[in-house]
């Protein structure tokens, strides 16, 4: 958490400064409100079922019941800063090639895969004020059908998504990804689908879903 904290510290600091139209835009806040559709409980990824075995804490319960958090200008300025910074900060490395694991979640401090992103970012915005359970872990197949993570922000502008392989933090469907899950608002140890064909795998980030 100190590692969090100082982190969170020098962004904010950078955007004290900054010049907010030239440094960090990253293009008008849409309009159109568009939410990712839930369809019931479904397993969560195997990764994060032992995250959670090993950082009870994190996975205990929500703080907040917010249905959604306010989307200001500041909010997004900072949500496209915390994207940008953790992106550049944490080096991509593979877990097999980190932890010798075809699969680890865990907090980076220098390197880590997308879920590990995702978990740093969920942590920071946490830190910064977001209620925890409108920032939620969630999987998804790319566009070369491959397991991916990212965050996903519920909003009252809609869903937006946080994603390692990009600083602009775009809606759903200008992703091109396939949304197949992500956490619930009600718990963090709870999941559900995002597809209404409920996957058949075990829910390793790592494995094509079919």
């Amino acid at each position: 958490m100190k590692f969090v904290t100082a982190i969170a510290a020098v962004v904010l600091g950078v955007a004290a400064v900054a010049n907010t139209a030239g440094a960090v835009d990253s293009g008008t806040k849409p309009v159109a409100i568009i939410n990712l559709k839930e369809f019931g409980n479904t397993l969560p990824p195997i990764g994060y079922v032992r995250y959670c075995i090993e950082n009870k804490a994190e996975c205990a319960s929500w703080a907040t019941t917010a249905q959604a958090v306010e989307l200001t200008p500041d909010r997004w300025s900072t949500l496209f800063r915390i994207n940008t910074y953790i992106n550049n900060k944490i080096a991509p490395v593979s877990d097999q090639d980190l932890y010798g694991e075809i699969e680890r979640w865990a907090m980076p401090r220098y390197a880590g895969d997308c879920e590990d992103y995702a978990l740093l970012k969920q942590d920071y915005l946490k830190s910064l004020g977001f209620p925890a359970n409108t920032m939620r872990m969630t999987v998804v197949l790319d566009e070369e059908n491959q397991g991916h993570a990212v965050l996903t922000l519920v909003t009252n502008s809609g869903d937006f998504v946080l994603d390692n392989r990009r600083n602009d933090i775009l809606k759903p469907a200008d992703t091109k990804y396939t949304f197949l899950k992500r956490q619930s608002g009600e718990s963090p140890r709870h999941w559900v689908a995002l597809t209404s064909q409920q996957p058949r795998s075990t829910g390793a980030v790592a494995t094509q879903e079919k």
